[in-house]
């Protein structure tokens, strides 16, 4: 019996996998079929896939043609299967030729032609195709990141950018560069905000208005009440309001919100967050509202953990900044206190003021240490008591998260349903909490 294996994502099955499934088959008597798992794909680079692993594997097995499905799931298990299978001809499109020749050691390599003029990159292009506007300064660069992301999502396209940041204008010179949020606009689909917190109220609701999707950084708004109309108003035109924070795309953040509700380190009874940057704010730039305040920089980043992991029902919350300026509310440095009925939750936030950026989870049987910056991490540790039980998770983190972030906009749009990394809840609690320091309910430090 000759053993011919085949590999590939399989995602939104074609004409042509069929018929590239249908000459691999036809080179043996037996046809493995090894489809890559998502975590995979993304190590891959391949982050916007339409499908989920399932769908993938039930279109493949609906073929008829594989005798056997495996997953693919590291980097190396080509030669792990062909080992394990006994397989005697490994076979991919000639679209990879000579990538794979390294396995003529273990089998036959062979290359097949492509059926040309589809693919699934083409499809997911046509049927995502997204014109997407930004607005906003440089705020810390982020900005910058997310026009050179865009590029890395199938079927996105940066329409318009209206800012006055001129490291971005020179960095993304070939975009089309304009001067009024009103030409963003009617360049795009759908946009991202970026301007000061104080302008998103106002942008947001333009922006639904004119019938446009908005991606926007957190805090959505200043107000509870804001940020509930525009829910409902998004609602009412069939729009997507998603709100922006790259962390919570970051595939090791994910896993350790996993772990944790799967009582890796017993119950929960603290969660501390810190979240600085050295970088300081100039009287002028603070009063032209070109910078934001510790609070809506990094008081979003800093809360979610704490919502994620505790949840928004807490008992009270006890508010300290030292203030820069403040007559525009703008702090170097706040902590926040959180009581629970079973917990208990402390951020630190701070501009122009430095400590140790970690994420700190404490529970019965362990905690989880996340090093700095760990808002951005690949990496965290589970710790106990017996440190010969210590754990360490490593995840692979491309562009921050904020690719990720950009297919689960599309996604999004697409269904119609937003994506629960952000819940509304959340996203309108981190609103109230802000909302708080604005109405002064802050014991200032002297």
């Amino acid at each position: 019996m000759v053993r011919v294996i085949t590999y590939g994502s399989y995602d939104m099955l074609h004409f042509g996998h069929i018929r590239l499934l249908e000459r691999a088959k036809a080179l043996g008597d037996y046809l493995i079929v090894g489809i890559t798992s998502d975590d995979y794909d993304k190590t891959r680079g391949k982050i916007n896939l339409q499908q989920s692993l399932t769908e993938r594997i039930e279109g493949v097995r609906s073929t008829g043609l594989a005798d056997l499905i495996v997953v693919e799931e590291y980097e190396g298990q080509k030669i792990d299967d062909i080992k394990r299978y006994d397989v005697d001809i490994f076979t991919v499109g000639s679209d990879w030729e000579g990538t794979f020749d390294y396995l003529n050691e273990y089998c036959k390599v062979v290359y097949l032609p492509r059926t040309e003029g589809i693919s699934s990159s083409e499809l997911r292009a046509k049927e995502r195709a997204l014109r997407i506007g930004f607005i906003g300064n440089d705020e810390g660069r982020i900005l910058n990141k997310y026009c050179a992301e865009t590029k890395f999502v199938n079927g996105a396209t940066v329409s318009a950018v209206c800012t006055t940041d001129i490291e971005v204008k020179k960095e993304h010179g070939d975009v089309n560069i304009v001067e009024t949020y009103k030409e963003v606009l009617s360049e795009s689909d759908a946009v991202y905000i970026l301007s000061h917190p104080m302008q998103h109220y106002e942008h947001i609701k333009i922006a639904l208005e004119s019938g446009k999707h908005v991606l926007v950084e957190m805090p959505v708004t200043l107000e509870e009440a804001q940020i509930e109309e525009l829910y409902k108003l998004a609602e009412e035109k069939k729009l997507i309001l998603m709100p922006a924070m790259k962390t919570a795309y970051a595939t090791a953040y994910n896993r350790l919100l996993l772990l944790l509700k799967g009582g890796k380190i017993g119950k929960i009874v603290s969660v501390d967050a810190t979240c600085t940057s050295i970088r300081e704010a100039t009287k002028a730039q603070i009063k032209e509202q070109n910078i934001w305040n510790s609070i809506c920089a990094w008081g979003p980043t800093a809360l979610l953990p704490v919502f994620h992991i505790l949840g928004t029902d807490y008992k009270c919350a006890n508010i300290a900044s030292f203030y820069l300026d403040r007559d525009y509310h703008f702090d170097s440095f706040t902590k926040i206190d959180f009581i629970y009925d079973s917990a208990v939750a402390s951020i630190k936030v701070g501009r122009g003021v430095k400590s140790e950026g970690e994420l700190i989870v404490s529970g019965t049987k362990g905690y989880i240490y996340v090093p700095a910056p760990w808002w951005k991490t690949d990496y965290f540790e589970v710790r106990y008591e017996d440190q010969s039980q210590n754990k360490r998770y490593f995840y692979q983190l491309d562009g921050e998260g904020i690719r990720y972030e950009l297919v689960a906009f599309m996604k999004a749009i697409k269904s119609g349903i937003l994506p629960d990394y952000i819940s509304k809840d959340v996203a309108c609690q981190i609103t109230k909490v802000i909302e708080d320091y604005y109405k002064g309910k802050v014991e200032e430090i002297l």
